[in-house]
């Protein structure tokens, strides 16, 4: 999973397809706004995985923030800046689903908001140590500047995905989507339009990325496996965070330049924009990666009739895409929570990979006899073939260095997303193609040592 750069980037997706399996449909608990209530949904079960959620006699356990009844976690968000809800959805949907099912062997979940907006990740992360058991489904922009809090008082991290190079593998962390700590996500998809699909490109490929600590080292990384594809990078171009007025310098720029190509690091709403000007000064692209968080409805909507002489693509590093959620129970399964528990929501990839952590930890702890952090981390960490019941492509979470495997992606049209024709093999994915591993000089992530501390201490 690329890292997700500041929070302006998320947006919405939808899906449709037929439902089945096992049903709550009579448990009336956690229905909100009203809504949804006739959304059929398995009561205990998530896909493939079987007995996620439900009621046992829990052991007693001194953990902070676990009673005999509950278990405390953190969800960080950054919606007090972006006003997208997507991780707190995600969080209330799928507790009150677990809680719905029983609980976590009785003991209910009960998640807890830490929303960093924006520039308060530190003072977020000081409340979970303070409180929360755990920190689970959630993400923030600037998470690299919560690790060495977070680590100094040992608190585990089930992030739905990572920004910044300090927080992405650190210590205490498993990440549900794959940390693939050292390597580009993107080489198999980079790859495939370089050398297949668009060939003529590979010389004339361009980034703009929106000026921030995180994405000057992204244009770095992604640069360097262009290169390393044998690539070449002819243009780049930095922008502001919040966005310009007028994008027709940078189209300009771009074609004077005679870019073929484009790597976008940015808000989609830019990218919207920028494709008009490009489309309106007459230069068309090969292919725009227009990163995966513009895989919605609204991205297609904003860059309209741009798309069809501006061919834009997203790697959804694996995700099963919900146009095709008719042929997939888990995310059939996700759409039907929603309907019943958050009709008013949206679906989105940040939600999906939000899922998949949560599966990951409710899973982890649920398999504890005793509730602590060690044993939740240990489980966690024994997942060698992760799909979050079917969410996504396998991933092996014992090594956060293990390299992306499998990789899939759509194309956006005016009419909306489309599953592209990229070579699939596995399934929905192709995999097993290509890798890059990263030469440059990039930070680290923070490790226990950094802090004083050892694995010794985490009880």
């Amino acid at each position: 999973m690329r890292p997700l750069i500041i929070g302006l980037l998320l947006v919405a997706l939808t899906g449709c397809a037929a439902r089945g399996g096992t049903t709550a449909a009579d448990d009336d608990g956690g229905t909100r706004d009203g809504g949804g209530a006739s959304a059929s949904v398995p009561k205990t079960d998530f896909g493939t995985l079987e007995d996620v959620c439900g009621p046992g006699e829990a052991k007693p356990s001194d953990a902070q923030g676990v009673t005999d009844t509950e278990i405390k976690v953190g969800v960080f968000t950054d919606v007090g800046f972006t006003k997208k809800p997507d991780m707190v959805d995600a969080a209330e949907v799928f507790t009150e689903w677990c809680n719905a099912a029983g609980g976590i062997n009785g003991r209910k979940l009960v998640p807890v908001t830490r929303d960093a907006k924006l520039m308060e990740v530190r003072q977020r992360m000081t409340e979970a140590c303070a409180g929360d058991f755990a920190v689970v489904g959630g993400s923030a922009a600037l998470d690299g500047q919560g690790v060495e809090t977070r680590l100094t008082c040992m608190l585990p991290e089930f992030p739905a995905q990572s920004s910044q190079v300090q927080a992405r593998g650190a210590d205490l962390q498993v990440m549900a989507n794959g940390a693939s700590l050292g390597y580009n996500d993107y080489a198999g998809f980079y790859n495939w339009l370089l050398k297949e699909k668009y060939p003529s490109s590979k010389d004339a490929v361009g980034v703009i990325a929106g000026d921030s600590p995180v994405t000057k080292i992204m244009v770095s990384q992604h640069s360097e496996t262009i290169t390393g594809l044998g690539g070449k990078i002819a243009y780049t171009g930095l922008y502001p965070a919040r966005g310009v007025s007028d994008w027709t310098p940078y189209a300009q720029a771009m074609k004077d330049k005679n870019v073929k190509a484009l790597m976008f690091l940015g808000d989609w709403n830019q990218l919207a924009k920028l494709l008009q000007s490009l489309t309106g000064i007459g230069h068309k692209l090969d292919w725009v990666d227009t990163t995966n968080n513009a895989y919605g409805p609204q991205f297609a909507e904003l860059a309209g009739a741009a798309l069809e002489s501006q061919p834009s693509y997203a790697d959804l590093s694996g995700m099963h895409p919900l146009e095709k959620a008719g042929d997939n129970a888990a995310t059939r399964q996700v759409l039907d929570m929603f309907e019943r528990y958050a009709p008013d929501a949206e679906v989105n990839l940040p939600v999906l990979r939000s899922f998949s952590a949560w599966l990951l930890f409710a899973k982890s702890a649920r398999a504890c006899g005793e509730l602590t952090r060690k044993c939740v981390l240990e489980n966690a960490r024994k997942e060698t073939e992760w799909t979050a019941g079917g969410l996504r492509a396998p991933l092996n979470l014992s090594d956060p260095a293990s390299p992306p495997r499998c990789w899939n992606a759509v194309q956006a049209t005016p009419g909306g997303w489309q599953p592209a024709d990229f070579g699939a093999d596995e399934g929905s994915y192709r995999c097993g193609d290509v890798a890059h591993r990263y030469t440059g000089d990039y930070p680290a992530p923070l490790r226990l040592e950094d802090v004083g501390k050892t694995m010794a201490d985490l009880r």
